[in-house]
């Protein structure tokens, strides 16, 4: 039976680990490399190599009513967006209510985790940590990785010819990236067009003389703001969108995406995007328009190789006297402390069960959490994710027999083994992963159900933003706030903006009880269908990201 847990890393994931171990009563030990909590989002001024941080502007690109812990809404007074420091004081507020700091060890890194010898009946792993110089050894019966997405910085260098042996100016990986003030007058090429790629270049436009954002990829943009002001992802992820986008034709869903996109402004004008390809990538960056508009952001094809001081383009065109060469390519993810027969087969998310279990171990005590991209929150997703991999834990959720975890697996895995430096984690739809998770873990709510038992709440989950307290209506792990709090999230997502507060103000609470009512015809019917057929699967909603 498993009691002792490790958790690796003390992030969002880590977090979200020791809480829900706490609440199925197992005994989380977490080792944290760091000073402090927080992963990615404590921001320091200088760079460590030994971890990745953000840099000092950066804005989290989902809502704060879309990304938090499911049972703990962040602060009404938040803005919907926020700076790394508000998210990180989040992480604080969190720790401290649900007293998890004592199971924290800081400044403790993770040198090894290897299988007892007596791992095929105990289950049991052997987890050496080093602190302050000293080495110790440890048992424990399960453990849970909670190091992420982004551990190594990748520099595809090998793909851009000169690039090491010609070109004399500065190049350097987005992780160095802290602030403009090394930047200013001088010629900047961005290389990636990801979120971190439009956000630097925007940045970087206020004080280099220029700056050029070389991509290969087709690039929708989207803004954070969206119908009425609104939050984009509590307007657009929502179970009403999600079953029409699964009912229609793939193509013509794809038409009305592609469309709506370009009803702010028209991709292709802007060199970012053809309606036509069916590979692409979505980011989030309200400016970046602008900044290609006014000319202060140059978009440019793949570099097709470097000179001493300057970068060659596939189109023939060359952009001379570049000083800086800014990767935004973006990071691998690497497990060195695992044993070499545990890391080896994990290429990708699609190698584990779920996204999570490694179907080859004999024993499923082995968890990664947060090797996930999601249209939606990867925060929200990880503590899905942990809440389920601790119920396993505790004997409440149950696993398939290894042979059908590997069958899964090995129907998502690519035909052709990939270059360990090519990997990549699918992008899923938020609510096919969460539902998919939840039902694992025995808390998705059922839309039918509540139709007959409390209509407001089922109008409200399906129509309304599917965020994360909707997946502690049901239960372990039941939360009696829930309800209330899928009800007020509009008014929460408002309360920072009433600073100056109009007579003419509307009340948009009763518009949204004017709106449940119109859709109760509605909605019994697709919720019917919901019921009825099967639920939408990853590989319909997932594109690589490029």
């Amino acid at each position: 039976m498993v009691r002792r847990v490790a958790v690796i890393g003390a992030g969002a994931g880590g977090l979200a680990s020791v809480k829900c171990c706490l609440d199925e009563g197992l005994e989380p030990t977490c080792f944290e490399s760091s000073e402090d909590i927080g992963g990615v989002w404590r921001y320091t001024d200088s760079t460590d190599r030994r971890r990745v941080g953000v840099y000092r502007s950066i804005i989290t690109n989902t809502s704060k009513e879309m990304s938090c812990f499911s049972d703990f809404p962040f602060p009404e007074g938040f803005p919907s967006y926020m700076s790394h420091s508000l998210v990180l004081e989040y992480f604080r507020m969190y720790a401290r209510r649900f007293d998890l700091l004592r199971h924290i060890r800081f400044q403790t890194t993770v040198l090894s985790v290897r299988k007892r010898p007596d791992f095929t009946s105990s289950g049991q792993w052997e987890v050496v940590t080093e602190t302050e110089g000293v080495c110790e050894s440890h048992v424990f019966d399960a453990v849970m990785v909670c190091t992420g997405l982004y551990k190594e910085p990748y520099l595809p260098l090998a793909s851009f010819p000169g690039i090491d042996s010609r070109f004399k100016g500065q190049q350097l990986h987005s992780r160095e990236y802290r602030d403009v003030q090394a930047f200013r007058g001088k010629r900047v090429l961005v290389v990636g067009i990801g979120n971190t790629g439009g956000d630097l270049s925007v940045e970087l436009s206020r004080v280099a003389a220029k700056v050029f954002l070389s991509t290969r990829s087709h690039t929708w943009v989207i803004s954070r703001v969206s119908d009425h002001g609104f939050p984009f992802d509590m307007v657009n992820t929502t179970r009403f969108n999600h079953l029409l986008e699964w009912l229609l034709p793939s193509a013509l869903a794809r038409r009305i995406r592609f469309r709506k996109f370009n009803s702010w402004f028209n991709h292709t004008n802007y060199g970012l995007a053809s309606s036509k390809s069916s590979k692409f990538k979505v980011i989030v960056n309200e400016e970046l328009p602008f900044c290609l508009l006014s000319g202060t952001v140059v978009l440019k094809p793949n570099v097709k190789e470097f000179t001493e001081s300057s970068a060659v383009f596939e189109d023939g065109t060359t952009e001379e006297n570049i000083d800086v060469v800014l990767f935004a390519t973006g990071y691998n993810f690497s497990f060195p402390f695992l044993e070499e027969s545990v890391r080896s087969p994990i290429d990708d998310n699609r190698s584990l069960y779920n996204c999570i279990f490694p179907p080859q171990l004999e024993k499923p005590t082995l968890a990664i959490i947060g090797l996930i991209q999601l249209t939606g929150s990867i925060m929200a997703g990880s503590e899905m994710q942990a809440r389920w991999v601790t119920g396993v834990f505790a004997g409440w959720n149950k696993l398939p027999p290894p042979s059908r975890m590997m069958a899964e697996v090995l129907k998502r895995k690519p035909p052709v083994k990939r270059n360990p430096h090519e990997r990549e984690n699918l992008k899923m739809s938020f609510i096919s992963y969460m539902d998919k998770i939840a039902a694992c873990a025995g808390v998705k709510p059922s839309v039918l159900r509540l139709l007959l038992t409390d209509p407001q709440l089922a109008l409200a989950i399906f129509f309304g933003p599917c965020s994360p307290y909707q997946y502690r209506l049901v239960g372990r792990g039941r939360w009696s706030g829930a309800r209330a709090a899928i009800l007020t999230q509009w008014q929460r997502t408002l309360r920072p903006l009433r600073t100056r507060v109009l007579g003419d103000s509307s009340s948009s609470s009763s518009g949204w009880c004017w709106m449940c009512l119109l859709a109760l015809p509605a909605a019994l019917t697709v919720a019917f269908l919901f019921s009825k057929y099967p639920q939408p699967g990853w590989s319909r909603w997932a594109h690589p990201q490029l």
